[in-house]
């Protein structure tokens, strides 16, 4: 008989970690719409947006290289209870400020700088800890499952919290994210992962990590390629897309409408890909990132609302297979010690833009109309797509037989035990 688990949800400690996954994403799914319109509702307005958006992405791209380092040191279990903790801080002051109506432009980035931190050191854990819980036969199903719960959250998630804004403001909405991250920290909390063997000093170890991040071809080439897509799509989704909202259609509530129709699409991409096990996963990854342009050139086109929302489901459903299916390659191709750091090189390539991004698209809808920006950032992300197509190393990331011992993962799984 096998040794192998059926299925991811047989192992204690990965449902502990998927259910703290699944409780923060009930937070997370409401915090953009609501972030969005507490600034609108200030009276700022695109260049306001920007300024807040950028100041909650570029603590993680500052901070993202040390968070990679200390996951492949220090137990990913601890780092992922200090990030959701220190996010649940910084999201219940900005609840707080935004309810007593004292939550301008600059106090808003602050907490952002805050909560962008803590994302700094949850990212590269959270990438690392999948592979210290289920063996690598179960690595795409682990991956799609974690999503699964999380898209579906997400299908509700805008939809309530634009009710939610509509009626009492979003400082309630702010409010139930910091509640989301502190319940996340707990449970993860009681997790425990043992810390990876590291050898050597940190610099050391994170001179040896670039050159093999710089070894891996389809790597950098896939996190190039990411760094023009994620900034395009977030600049002109979220973004422009709460102001064409408010401009052309219902404001909030049909903009929670189109977020909710994203997160359909995520949760039908999680159901494909519980059931399609794609040869070629690095290219199946980079054709459908490609999709997130779909949307962009519907809202430039000023299409009516019900083509902007079946725009959002393709995408979604692109969306999600594109990133299940790139995180398992990732994982199937990286040693587990390396893992944090690999993960930290490639988040600070696909957000090191998303700054500029943002304060770029910010000064262009001062210039040019919200359709120009918009056509750019769908023309940019399809331009990013057959480029990255062209890589030959791309072609080799296929479905691996393992490559790691089953039987080490299977006792690395079992040392995670839960614990209160």
């Amino acid at each position: 008989m096998s040794a192998i688990p059926v299925s991811p949800l047989r192992l204690a400690p990965f449902r502990r970690f998927l259910l703290a996954h699944l409780v923060s994403a009930t937070g997370s799914a409401m915090a953009p719409l609501a972030l969005a319109y507490a600034v609108i509702g200030q009276g700022g307005g695109a260049g306001s947006l920007g300024v807040v958006l950028a100041t909650n992405t570029l603590p993680t791209v500052v901070f993202v290289v040390v968070g990679g380092v200390l996951a492949d040191r220090m137990s990913r279990s601890r780092l992922l209870f200090a990030g959701n903790a220190l996010a649940a801080v910084a999201q219940g002051v900005l609840a707080a400020l935004v309810g007593v109506g004292h939550a301008g432009t600059a106090t808003v980035a602050v907490c952002g700088l805050v909560s962008g931190t803590a994302a700094a050191f949850r990212v590269p854990a959270a990438q690392g800890a999948v592979p210290q819980l289920v063996p690598l036969e179960q690595a795409q199903r682990a991956n799609a499952l974690l999503r699964l719960p999380a898209n579906a959250v997400r299908f509700v998630g805008p939809v309530a919290a634009g009710l939610l804004v509509a009626a009492g403001g979003p400082a309630w909405a702010l409010g139930w994210d910091a509640v989301s991250f502190a319940v996340a920290a707990v449970l993860l909390r009681g997790l425990r992962l043992p810390a990876p063997l590291a050898v050597g000093r940190p610099l050391a170890g994170l001179r040896s990590g670039w050159r093999a991040f710089l070894a891996r071809t389809w790597l950098w080439t896939y996190t190039l390629s990411g760094t023009v897509v994620v900034a395009a799509w977030l600049a002109g989704f979220q973004l422009l897309g709460p102001l064409v909202a408010a401009a052309r259609y219902g404001g909030a509530r049909d903009w929670g409408l189109v977020e909710a129709a994203l997160a359909g699409g995520l949760l039908g991409g999680t159901l494909v890909c519980l059931r399609w096990r794609p040869r070629r996963l690095l290219v199946v990854a980079i054709l459908a990132s490609g999709g997130l342009a779909v949307p962009l050139a519907v809202l430039a086109a000023g299409l009516p609302l019900g083509y902007v929302l079946g725009a959002a489901v393709l995408a979604g459903v692109l969306l999600d297979v594109a990133v299940v299916t790139w995180t398992t390659a990732f994982q199937s191709y990286v040693p587990e010690d390396e893992l944090g750091r690999m993960s930290a090189f490639n988040s600070i390539g696909e957000r090191l833009a998303i700054p500029f991004g943002y304060l770029l698209v910010a000064l262009a809808a001062h210039l040019w109309s919200d359709g120009a920006v918009l056509c750019v950032c769908a023309g940019l992300i399809l331009l990013a797509t057959l480029l990255n197509l062209c890589v030959r190393d791309a072609y080799r990331i296929t479905r691996p037989a393992p490559s790691r011992a089953s039987a080490s993962r299977a006792a690395t799984t079992a040392e995670a035990g839960s614990g209160g």
